[in-house]
């Protein structure tokens, strides 16, 4: 089974690296290595995590509290202040794990190597985002520009889409949240939402929204898009499921990476990271709405 991929993400550009720095995005990045020389015993300690608002909104919360309950003598600190936040902290010795929800990029690499920092990267997840619409909606199928259109008020009307001749109605997470962000460069290509868009606090509320309007559509975590009166739209032909995002075929979605100084990584911040990629931690991340690891 493939790895993890971002489809979204931007490739890095050969001629802007040197051949050392290559190197290096090679050996550090390749596979997404787990932090598996980790003891088996967490010691006391303090681990900094700075960095992706996917990440740490909510489920960075909750895998720091059920991990807490085991470890009580671990100090964990959750920052959430966005990607490039995390990469900039632990670029500058100020944070142990960067979380990020997208790869590490040309300039990153750059800054690592002339700081002689070599970059490890733990894969520990998946961020997807499922378009729902109401059941009853003929529509079970778009391409990502109608879905862009739609988000971003250019389209308004469903029979411009081939559907029925009715004002479409969106469903978005509150502009506060991380999902809002993220569902915006994922989808939307950064444009702003539509103006009249309606943000609710939740996926949940989303879903129940959309199931109640026929001319509804918003967005919502994978096991949500199955709900009661309301059906996931594929993607171009790709629907959302958990081996679409795990093969990288699916667009809406990105890998959750943590970053950490190669060789710098005290035992209680591998002893974390090896938690989340437990089955254990794995579990609390499906239930969170993501998608674990292959």
């Amino acid at each position: 089974m493939k790895s993890f991929s971002f489809n979204n993400s931007k490739p890095l550009k050969r001629g802007a690296l040197t051949r050392s720095t290559w190197l290096l995005l090679a050996i550090s990045l390749t596979g997404c290595p787990s932090g598996n020389q980790s003891p088996g015993n967490a010691p006391a300690g303090k681990v900094t995590i700075k960095g992706s608002n996917t990440f740490g909104e909510e489920l960075g919360r909750q895998l720091v509290s059920e991990y807490q309950k085991e470890n009580p003598k671990v100090t964990v600190q959750l920052e959430s202040k966005g990607s490039a936040s995390g990469v900039e902290a632990l670029l500058a010795g100020q944070s142990d794990i960067a979380a990020a929800s997208r790869v590490i990029n040309n300039g990153e690499l750059v800054r690592a190597q002339s700081n002689h920092i070599e970059i490890n990267c733990h894969v520990v997840g998946a961020y997807a985002v499922s378009v729902v619409v109401n059941s009853a909606n003929p529509k079970s199928d778009l391409n990502r520009d109608q879905l862009r259109d739609i988000f971003t008020g250019t389209i308004q009307n469903w029979k411009d889409v081939g559907g029925t001749d009715a004002p479409i109605h969106l469903y978005i997470r509150d502009p506060i949240s991380g999902t809002y962000l993220g569902f915006q460069e994922l989808a939307m290509e950064n444009k702003p939402y539509a103006a009249n868009s309606k943000p609710l606090t939740n996926y949940l509320e989303i879903v129940q929204a959309v199931a109640k309007d026929t001319n509804g559509i918003g967005y919502a975590s994978l096991d949500l898009a199955s709900g009661s009166g309301v059906k996931a739209v594929s993607v171009r032909g790709v629907a959302p499921d958990v081996l679409s995002v795990q093969e990288g075929r699916y667009p809406f979605a990105r890998s959750l990476r943590l970053y950490t100084h190669q060789g710098q990584e005290s035992p209680a911040t591998l002893d974390f990271i090896n938690f989340i990629q437990s089955p254990r931690g794995q579990d609390i991340l499906k239930k969170a709405g993501f998608v674990p690891r292959p």
